[in-house]
């Protein structure tokens, strides 16, 4: 009997340039086994190694064992931590099979092909969707034809890029279901039964009533690109603008069965845009509720699609187990919202939260402030919308994030020639990190000190508000709350001081306990009534 061929994926940590905390055991490696799915159907051997599962230096050396006498080693990764980790088991693996044909993929390699290929570590970048193009990729490699043969890939030819013919986005018509049997969620699930860091990045939004319990939960992708131009990000590059997605039905199916096997309590969708199809989210929701909603979960959306869904729609969403949405708002700035390409109108960040709290839906609204040419006054009329936002919605959260130059955007091109200094090293990029740390500038002195002392004063407020501080809701936070609502902040340092000082001596005294609430990025799962608000940033 013939050995089955061997194929070595490789999902680098996450951990790397996230201050080396441990990262949320729910992020399963779905690209990997995405594109690992037709090869293992045609019965090669796929051996996935997470490296977030585990000691990373381990894996690596994992992987290089894996890789002797394997067909071919590929591996992916996003901006920040996996760039370096993923660089480094390339080199170890190239150091111990020189002849091994590697690979790399994923939407950052797809930005930056070049200087992927230029480290001379692979053979080519798979680009935008590498279903199709790895399974060829596969092909061509077992039987030696040119990878030039191949639509889809990046190359280095004669110390230039070169680029085959494109691949068009294909729908799930021509893909394959995730093959779980090719990780142990077994160990996902023990990892995050068994306690889990205050200190975990990127952590899994925890259920409402759970009080503290463990919670056990997955990620899933069912759609692939987005349909929106925003000028910020790079899927108008990696997709195209297109958007493919898993139809309702075989979402269902899919996750249904796998629950009854394992049980997980919730899932976390990594669309890049989940509600772009009203029916799609209706049919799924309504299946999930006709089955006693066995399991709750939470995706990104955006505003245009919530605010013109049907109230069909609307009404099944909690009853079909939606218990936190994330969405991206942005900006509060009108031009800003106009150069960036988004679809939505003044004050629909706003009437969002307001209908999500009304089903009792718990929301993240991401913004960002800085972007190329922005000035101090858009920058603020972002500041104030976050505000009314936690002024008035007790289960919505508004994060200003600093905005970060990403090749491959459209705002990435004004951003270079403002000045903009871009890491010109994978390792650099590896440093990134996340897109949203404050403490470590990516494009300094593109954000003022007023913004970023109003930004300070603002989370200050709003997170003792919501009781996050304490635990609790008593006259610091009754005073804070005022404040968020009114948006006089005038006095707010030498209250923020005599808070500090007060509460210090309150937990040296035993008078109170720090706060031991499981509450991901200030996420309240409680509702507070609130008021609306329209004073101005103070």
């Amino acid at each position: 009997m013939t050995a089955r061929k061997r194929i070595v994926l490789y999902n680098p940590s996450l951990a790397e340039g996230r201050g080396g905390f441990p990262v949320s055991r729910d992020q399963l490696p779905l690209s990997l086994m995405s594109i690992g799915a037709w090869p293992d159907r045609e019965g090669y051997e796929v051996v996935i190694v997470d490296a977030n599962l585990g000691d990373p230096g381990l894996s690596k050396r994992r992987v290089v064992e894996a890789c002797e006498g394997a067909l071919l080693y590929a591996t992916t990764g996003i901006l920040g931590g996996q760039v370096a980790d993923g660089l480094a088991c390339s080199r170890a693996v190239r150091a111990a099979h020189p002849r091994l044909p590697s690979f790399i993929g994923g939407w950052w390699a797809s930005v930056v092909p070049e200087l992927q290929l230029a480290t001379g570590l692979y053979d080519a970048v798979s680009l935008g969707q590498g279903e199709l193009t790895f399974l060829d990729l596969v092909h061509a490699v077992e039987c030696g034809a040119p990878l030039e043969e191949v639509p889809g890939l990046a190359l280095w030819r004669d110390g230039a890029l070169v680029r085959t013919a494109p691949r068009r986005v294909e729908g799930w018509d021509k893909l394959l279901n995730p093959p779980w049997h090719l990780i142990d969620l077994a160990q996902y699930r023990d990892a995050q039964l068994s306690g889990r860091s205050a200190r975990e990045a990127a952590r899994m939004i925890t259920p409402p009533g759970f009080n503290g319990r463990a919670v056990w939960g997955i990620t899933y992708c069912s759609s692939f690109g987005c349909p929106e131009p925003c000028a910020f990000c790079c899927s108008p590059l990696v997709s195209g603008m297109r958007w493919q997605s898993m139809p309702a039905a075989r979402m269902l199916d899919d996750l249904l069965g796998l629950h009854e096997r394992w049980g997980f309590d919730c899932v976390r969708f990594y669309d890049a845009n989940f509600g772009v199809h009203e029916p799609r989210v209706r049919e799924f929701c309504e299946g999930l509720a006709a089955r006693g909603t066995p399991f709750e979960w939470h995706a990104m959306m955006q505003t245009f699609s919530l605010l013109r869904w049907k109230p069909q729609t609307l009404s099944v969403l909690r009853d079909g187990g939606l218990y936190h949405a994330l969405v991206g708002a942005e900006t509060g700035d009108a031009g800003m919202r106009d150069a960036i390409g988004k679809h939505s109108q003044e004050g629909d960040n706003l009437r969002t939260a307001e209908l999500l709290e009304r089903l009792g839906i718990a929301s993240l609204f991401t913004y960002i402030v800085g972007y190329p040419d922005e000035d101090e006054a858009s920058m603020m009329r972002t500041l104030d919308e976050c505000r009314r936002i936690a002024a008035t919605c007790s289960l919505a959260r508004a994060m200003p994030w600093p905005y970060r130059p990403i090749p491959g955007t459209e705002f990435y091109a004004r951003a270079l020639e403002l000045g903009f200094q871009p890491p010109r090293t994978l390792e650099d990029w590896g440093r990134v990190g996340e897109y949203h740390l404050w403490e470590k500038e990516c494009w300094p002195n593109q954000i003022p000190r007023s913004v970023q002392v109003a930004r300070q004063t603002l989370e200050h407020y709003v997170s003792l508000s919501l009781g996050l501080v304490r635990g609790r809701i008593g006259g610091w936070e009754r005073r804070a709350l005022a404040r968020v609502r009114s948006g006089d902040f005038r006095f707010a340092r030498a209250e923020a001081r005599l808070f500090t000082l007060c509460h210090r001596a309150a937990s040296a005294l035993g008078l109170e306990r720090l706060a031991r609430r499981d509450i991901h990025a200030g996420i309240q799962t409680s509702r507070m009534p609130r008021r609306s608000a329209s004073s101005p940033m103070g």
